[in-house]
């Protein structure tokens, strides 16, 4: 089954399955109904359309740089209205994760296609968060995308310079992809059985955490002992 990779990277990206009221979250990672919607807009398919090719999808996420929580106090006014509408909406900032799509061939060469050229401008999350120029990583064939993320060879680690240098000598990439049939996981609402924003629908899946990735970082930092260092100066 070949899998399509993408680089989720950038300034902001926001990620929100839970969001209510004036209170606009973010998730830690990527959503499956967020990236889907982004596959979806590459495609130019309406809001109405159709998505149960997307959802049969299956989704892994690895997390090579997991960025800061960064807080928006977000005004907006509607035509004729008296007052603004107030919201605090949630990004992740300076995040980097590598993307893991995979299902039909023609299905997923179509929409390796597409990211190269999208009917719609693409977006990580919401519109104030542009894709990078970079986002189709390639298609690979005939592995699962979790197995495929653990090849660092292949899918080499996203992180920055400068993130790599603060980092420690070790670092662990945590992986999130869909669960098996019969596993135990987590539950989030996000997949999109609906764009429509007349009817806005979503379906549970389980998350399951897999082993991270390790990775070795010669720009690193090595990890220091505060008791030891105050007994060599002592």
């Amino acid at each position: 089954m070949p899998t399509l990779l993408l680089r989720l990277k950038g300034p902001q990206q926001s990620w929100g399955t839970d969001s209510r009221f004036r209170s606009r979250q973010t998730g830690i990672v990527p959503s499956k109904s967020g990236v889907l919607g982004l596959l979806a807009a590459a495609q130019g398919r309406p809001r109405e359309a159709d998505l149960s090719d997307l959802v049969g999808l299956s989704f892994a996420v690895r997390v090579d740089q997991p960025g800061s929580l960064m807080v928006d106090y977000h005004t907006a006014r509607a035509p004729g209205a008296k007052n603004p509408n107030l919201s605090h909406r949630h990004y992740r900032a300076d995040a980097a994760f590598m993307a893991a799509v995979s299902g039909p061939s023609d299905l997923i060469q179509g929409l390796s296609e597409a990211i190269d050229n999208p009917a719609f401008p693409l977006f990580l999350g919401r519109r104030s968060c542009p894709v990078p120029w970079d986002l189709n990583a390639g298609v690979f064939e005939d592995e699962t995308g979790a197995d495929l993320l653990r090849d660092l060879g292949r899918v080499p680690w996203l992180a920055a310079e400068w993130y790599r240098r603060k980092a420690p000598t070790e670092v662990r990439l945590p992986i999130y992809r869909d669960a098996h049939r019969g596993e135990q996981g987590d539950t989030t609402a996000d997949v999109p059985l609906s764009f429509d924003p007349r009817h806005r629908r979503y379906a549970t899946r389980h998350v399951v955490v897999d082993q991270p990735v390790v990775v070795d970082n010669e720009l690193g930092q090595a990890p220091r002992d505060p008791f030891f260092d105050d007994v060599k100066e002592a």
